[in-house]
């Protein structure tokens, strides 16, 4: 049997796509997707990546800020892709980017966030699997996750 903390995986493995159609049980009193719905949409999708990477339950632990970026309204899709960008002994960040997609295919980025997850069993942490790091992309993305992860202890540390 392979010990998990000697697995590694490709955030290709991982990787999650999840599609909505923004229905009027959705929206709020401007007539656009209310953020509430979109936040539970981003941490769904964000929680099943961590899951696909460490093949555990996962609790959240953080999320980054959110910035909306684009009104969502009634009747458009929106996509979310959730990416394992960095990984720590038990914990997993992801990045979950959520796009408006009209009826050709063309989306628009409406928000970005990133998202600290934990893999648990038996309500305790476990290791997860480290990530190979096989593009540009993903090691820009695992050195900014190196700086994000000092940020969120700076913060827990001034009380945030």
């Amino acid at each position: 049997m392979i010990n998990m903390e000697e697995r590694a995986k490709r955030a290709a493995e991982s990787r999650t796509e999840q599609m909505y159609v923004v229905r009027a049980r959705y929206l709020n009193s401007a007539g656009r997707l209310f953020g509430g719905d979109l936040m539970a949409w981003i941490d769904e999708t964000g929680a099943m990546t961590a899951r696909r990477h460490c093949n555990a339950y996962v609790t959240t632990v953080a999320v980054d800020s959110l910035h909306f970026t684009k009104a969502v309204h009634l009747r458009e899709s929106v996509v979310l892709i959730g990416t394992v960008t960095h990984v720590g002994g038990t914990s997993m960040e992801v990045r979950v980017d959520s796009y408006t997609e009209d009826l050709d295919g063309k989306r628009e980025r409406v928000n970005r966030a990133y998202l600290v997850y934990v893999a648990m069993k038996d309500d305790r942490p476990v290791r997860v699997p480290r990530l190979i790091v096989e593009t540009e992309e993903e090691r820009a993305e695992w050195e900014a996750g190196e700086k994000r992860e000092k940020l969120r202890k700076e913060r827990r540390r001034q009380g945030y």
